[in-house]
């Protein structure tokens, strides 16, 4: 066992995005709410699990602006944001309890200078009856809109300190106040430990958070203005969201330093025309699909969407929860289509279809050039989740009119940060509607702290992800040899091979995801229980990482997954960088286990 139950995963990172859940046991007590667990964990992944930090700054602003015995807050970056939970909230419960949730909105207390590159610091809670709580985190956990640990981090110190104050008027909501944490602190901390290294000067050693406990506001706004100046200069901030867009636009596809990524490039992306203009960040990958649908409703009307395939569960609740609803093919087969196509024949008109290429967790890729087909004949439009196979690997944007994708996972691949993006096809038949909307409608709500963060990480994604694909073609067929093995699933493994081929990029690879089952629940829990490498949720992480999937996703719907095919002792595994000696080694010490079952 490489960790303690509860542990961040990595370990000693302040802001992990995975915990660690080490045994199969420990998964069902999880799920459970077994105290044993829950006690001890010291973070989670972040839209399931509130990050102690956002979870004492909430109580920081009940004790100020609410009833501490009787209400609790959930935090957004923006008053939309925090409105859309509202008003989410509202349209389930009666009318009598809308008085009881309110919005309170923070800014910083002293002007600004003008004139200078700085970052927009916003701040918005949702006070709610603590009874609410359960509606208010299908806000939290499906949308992916609420505040990153570090923003949380910034704002509970600027708090305390007397920094940041309430805003009450329209007037102030005008003024723009602009504050974040400088570029020194983004320099002097460690991508993977979290933690500050020091280089000999008191000043520079001196972390923000720890700063903001002092009881002084002015010490905290002198600290500030004598380190930073007034205004904060962002401008590391705002290269590194260039840069980050430039690479998932696709004019970058080698390894490359944030100087490089500046430069002026002549390059196409992964379409003609293709710029980092038509690539949209958000702080998480749930967050990107949210709005993308949003978006669509705001461009197209109030239309029905499809959810094609079995997706991630909160993808489809998303469609399922705002909105007309949608139509879900859970199977992702040629049948499924051609129902589809006799709605389409018979009249029925829709939104857009959203889909995962390829899909999660049985690496099913869908007939995308068939969808495209049906949606230009039939006038919908087409999402599809690129996360699982990556841009590198293939390239899906032309025959979609939005690609999305999660850029927590091989993007990144520290488990250190959240993002998300959404990239319009300009050549696409809803374009030109969407990119008003976009321009009408786009909040960049990323923290500047994590998409510096995004962008030191990403720098070399071009390396890894060429690494891990050929690792995880080894060991995907090593298991597919193993009699100890039921199946394998993996998209050169899986019937829809030609599917994921016709998309493929010239030296694209088949990616680091798979999932495995075994003849008995207790070979499977036998295999991830001695299976030696980080276990918890997640993937596309730089260190292999797997979890009981369909127990972690669905494990109050374990009949509904089952049928689709999705197994309950299915063992999901994110290839790391590990040399593929070392992993062949650790899988086959797990067969072992799964041999000795019932010996």
């Amino acid at each position: 066992m490489l960790q303690i139950t509860g542990g961040p995963v990595p370990p000693n990172t302040d802001h992990a995005v995975s915990v660690s859940l080490p045994t199969w046991r420990a998964n069902v007590a999880y799920e459970e709410g077994e105290s044993w667990v829950t006690n001890s964990m010291q973070c989670g992944y972040p839209r399931f699990f509130i990050h102690p930090i956002i979870q004492e700054l909430a109580v920081e602003i009940v004790r100020r602006f609410g009833s501490p015995d009787s209400d609790t807050a959930m935090l957004f970056p923006s008053t939309k944001t925090a409105e859309l939970c509202r008003s989410f909230m509202k349209s389930r419960l009666p009318v009598e309890h809308h008085g009881r949730i309110r919005i309170t909105s923070f800014s910083p207390s002293h002007e600004t200078d003008a004139g200078f590159p700085t970052t927009t610091l916003l701040l918005s809670s949702v006070i709610y009856p603590k009874e609410f709580v359960p509606i208010a985190k299908q806000v939290w956990q499906h949308t992916g809109n609420g505040i990153s640990s570090r923003r949380g981090e910034f704002c509970l110190g600027a708090l305390r300190s007397g920094f940041l104050v309430e805003r009450k008027s329209q007037e102030a909501d005008a003024v723009s106040r602009r504050i974040c944490k400088g570029p020194r602190r983004y320099q002097g901390r460690d991508s993977t430990s979290g933690t500050a290294r020091t280089n000999g000067s008191h000043n520079q050693s001196r972390d923000l958070s720890s700063i903001g406990e002092a009881q002084d506001g002015k010490e905290y706004v002198q600290f500030i203005e004598e380190r930073f100046g007034r205004n904060l200069n962002v401008s590391l901030a705002d290269q590194a969201r260039l840069a980050v867009r430039r690479r998932i636009a696709g004019v970058l596809t080698a390894d490359v330093e944030l100087s490089e990524a500046l430069q002026e490039t002549s390059g196409e992306g992964r379409v003609a025309g293709l710029t980092e203009a038509e690539v949209f960040l958000y702080p998480t990958g749930m967050s990107s699909i949210f709005n993308t649908h949003q978006m669509l409703l705001a461009s197209r009307g109030q239309l029905k969407s499809i959810c094609f395939g079995f997706p991630y569960i909160d993808s489809l609740k998303i469609l399922q929860k705002w909105g007309p609803g949608c139509l879900f093919y859970g199977n992702g087969s040629s049948e499924d289509l051609d129902d589809l196509e006799s709605r389409l024949q018979a009249g029925d008109r829709f939104l857009a279809l959203f889909t995962e290429f390829p899909g999660n967790p049985l690496l099913k890729s869908p007939d995308l050039r068939r969808i495209r087909q049906l949606a230009d004949k039939y006038d919908f439009a087409v999402v599809v989740d690129e996360t699982v196979g990556n841009f590198l690997n293939i390239n899906v944007l032309p025959s979609a009119d939005i690609v999305v994708s999660s850029l927590t996972k091989i993007f990144s691949g520290d488990s250190n940060v959240m993002g998300g993006s959404a990239v319009l096809n300009p050549h696409g038949c809803f374009y030109h509607s969407l990119r008003e909307t976009f321009a009408h409608e786009y909040e960049d709500n990323v923290w500047a702290e994590d998409v510096v963060f995004l962008e030191r990480n990403s720098r070399d994604f071009a390396s890894r992800i060429e690494k891990i694909n050929k690792t995880t073609e080894i060991i995907a067929e090593m298991l597919l040899e193993s009699p100890l093995v039921k199946n394998v699933y993996y998209p050169k493994l899986n019937p829809s091979k030609p599917l994921y081929d016709a998309f493929r990029t010239q030296n694209g690879g088949y990616g680091g995801l798979f999932s495995v089952t075994f003849h008995s629940t207790e070979e499977a829990i036998a295999f991830f229980d001695q299976l030696e490498v980080h276990k918890g949720p997640s993937l596309g992480t730089n260190f292999t990482l797997s979890c009981p999937y369909t127990l972690l996703a669905h494990y109050g719907e374990l009949d509904w997954a089952n049928s689709f095919g999705i197994e309950f002792g299915l063992v999901r595994i994110s290839v790391g960088l590990e040399e593929e000696s070392d992993l062949r080694d650790r899988i086959e010490r797990a067969l072992k286990a799964v041999s000795e079952v019932g010996a």
